[in-house]
């Protein structure tokens, strides 16, 4: 069987398998395939689809997007991680409102040049939106090309990426592009899976190099493995007299970056002295110790201690970058991280009857 046949024979499969019934495949819009291809990234299909369609509500159009403030942005995306994407999605927007009068550019190298898209990214936008003939590469076609072809090594060298990038532009049909893309995806996603690959129902199975080479389980090659970094900090809720919480705008780098957030102090560090210096507060009585939260971040655990504490102000402006916070209704705080809104949720809009408070009744003697 030649190359072409790689397509034609996949594509026949996609007929009858491929997921053709997408939101964003109808219609294929440039604007809709780029902000589906972004929330897909490291994220599941059933988990993206809810939060496009939210998205896709509040930003209808990459003009809206583009002259929405960031912290709308970040606050639709909360919970989706990886809030890098969000901060990209919305610079792109920007970029391309003023760059290229609001259009989709359709030279690749531009598209690429835009904030946060990457070479497969913007061949997955032009391939579906567009019909151009481009491969794409994410992680479900690596796996594909990689085992079809026997390519050995880590998918992410330089070098083994360049050949897998040569395997799946020869493997690309003259026509019917878009469908193409995502039969890729689909095939990668539903057959030749990392686990357990449904050989027996795959439409290349008969020429599949690895599969005739009994190497399957070991393609593609994984990365080398190190150890996973532990770290743990402490999560302040800190609470004035008036009962509302401090909440605070992370860096725009590092993690959470751009969202609010209760204050994070690394675990090394004396989290009453660094209360005292960043926001000359003082505590008033012990805190009251939460459950411990475990994160999985993508290169490093993190371990986050929650303290309720109380300190003696009313009134207070807060800083710049930060907000005295009122815990009425959940739906109004601003985004935060996934983690973090877990452990206000549980604090402050359990049922009352799970709730402590630091603050003493008023007597009624």
């Amino acid at each position: 069987m030649t190359e072409p046949d790689f397509a034609a024979r996949l594509l026949a499969w996609f007929d009858l398998h491929g997921r053709r019934d997408l939101p964003w495949q109808h219609p294929r819009e440039p604007y809709r395939v780029w902000l589906s291809e972004v929330m897909l990234q490291q994220t599941q299909v059933t988990t993206v689809i809810p939060y496009f369609e939210r998205f896709l509500q509040r930003f209808p159009d990459v003009q809206t997007l583009a002259a929405a403030p960031i912290d709308d942005v970040l606050q639709r995306w909360a919970g989706l991680g990886y809030y890098a994407r969000a901060r990209n999605l919305h610079h792109c927007a920007q970029a391309i409102v003023e760059r290229h009068q609001g259009q989709w550019p359709r030279d690749i190298d531009q598209v690429v040049a835009l904030p946060g898209i990457g070479r497969s990214t913007a061949a997955a936008i032009l391939a579906q939106a567009f019909g151009d003939r481009h491969a794409i590469l994410d992680g479900n076609v690596k796996r594909v090309m990689a085992r079809h072809a026997a390519v050995s090594g880590w998918p992410g060298l330089p070098a083994v990426q360049q050949k897998l990038w040569n395997y799946a532009e020869r493997r690309l049909p003259d026509t019917r592009l878009a469908d193409y893309t995502q039969a890729c995806m689909d095939l990668g996603n539903q057959i030749c899976t990392a686990r357990k690959p449904l050989c027996a129902a795959c439409p290349v199975a008969a020429d599949c190099s690895a599969r005739l080479q009994d190497r399957v389980a070991e393609l593609p090659s994984p990365k080398p493995r190190r150890e996973r970094p532990q770290r743990s900090a402490w999560l302040l809720l800190v609470e004035n007299a008036d009962g509302a919480v401090l909440l605070e705008r992370r860096p725009p780098s590092g993690i959470w970056g751009g969202l609010w957030c209760a204050p994070v102090i690394p675990s090394d560090q004396d989290w009453r002295d660094a209360l005292q210096a960043r926001y000359a507060l003082d505590v008033v009585g012990e805190p009251q110790a939460l459950p411990v939260v475990e994160h999985g971040f993508t290169h490093y655990d993190l371990s986050l201690q929650p303290l309720r504490i109380r300190v003696e102000c009313q009134g207070v402006a807060a800083a710049a970058e930060t907000a005295w916070t009122t815990m009425h209704d959940p739906n109004a705080l601003p985004g935060l991280p996934a983690p973090v809104r877990k452990i206000i949720d549980a604090a402050y809009f359990a049922p009352k009857e799970t709730q402590q408070t630091l603050w003493p009744e008023p007597s009624t003697a």
